[in-house]
């Protein structure tokens, strides 16, 4: 194993029980990925993210099956569906996280904008949130949904589900999707009152010095 693979393996459990400490993935719910030399390193499926070991994570190939650990988590092929748009993306974060969830079922919000542009942090660390309709757990059709919007899109929100987020590296991933849940809680605060937004030549700006 080299010494990168070992760094990430001790990543991956430290920032998964930051994540299970601030109550962002209750139970068994959630999953991380890093891309690796040879493939990826996931958490294993059934596993409580404020639990990790780092000799038990999945290791998988570049096709995603299985090579060492445990077995992956079940959602691998959300995670699989995204870096095959996202060359670049270095970790994916998947969450349950409460308030996403819940923006992710109100029935009266812009699919092509769920969260409006409340804060600069937001549009910086997210961008364009972009909500997908609801598939059943384990329904592969969403594979193909999240490939047709992650070239554009590098958060998704997954109806009546969560979050799904790429990043250059794990810190990345995973700050934004702090970052999204915090702005979820934000937009459910204030709904009811009228919202004053950045405005597009705001955001604009904000996209140009800070591209995802």
């Amino acid at each position: 194993m080299s010494s990168k693979e070992s760094k990430t393996r001790d990543a991956i459990c430290a920032l998964g029980a930051k994540l299970a400490a601030r109550g962002l993935c209750p139970g068994t719910s959630g999953n991380i990925s890093a891309r690796i030399d040879d493939g990826w390193l996931m958490t294993p499926t059934n596993s409580c993210l404020g639990r990790l070991a780092p000799a038990t994570l999945s290791k998988v190939d570049a096709k995603g099956n299985l090579q060492s650990g445990e077995k992956q988590t079940k959602e691998s092929f959300l995670h699989l569906s995204m870096y095959a748009e996202r060359p670049a993306a270095g970790a994916i974060v998947h969450l349950h996280s409460t308030h996403s969830v819940a923006v992710s079922c109100l029935a009266d919000v812009d699919p092509k904008q769920p969260i409006p542009p409340i804060t600069a942090y937001y549009v910086m660390k997210i961008g364009n949130l972009v909500l997908l309709p609801y598939y059943a757990p384990g329904d592969m059709t969403l594979a193909n949904a999240v490939k047709e919007v992650a070239g554009k899109h590098h958060a998704i929100l997954l109806a009546n589900h969560g979050p799904i987020v790429a990043g250059k590296d794990l810190e990345s991933a995973v700050y934004a999707t702090e970052e999204l849940e915090e702005t979820a809680r934000l937009y459910l605060l204030l709904r009811g009152n009228r919202l004053k937004i950045l405005t597009p030549e705001q955001v604009a700006e904000l996209h140009t010095k800070w591209p995802q």
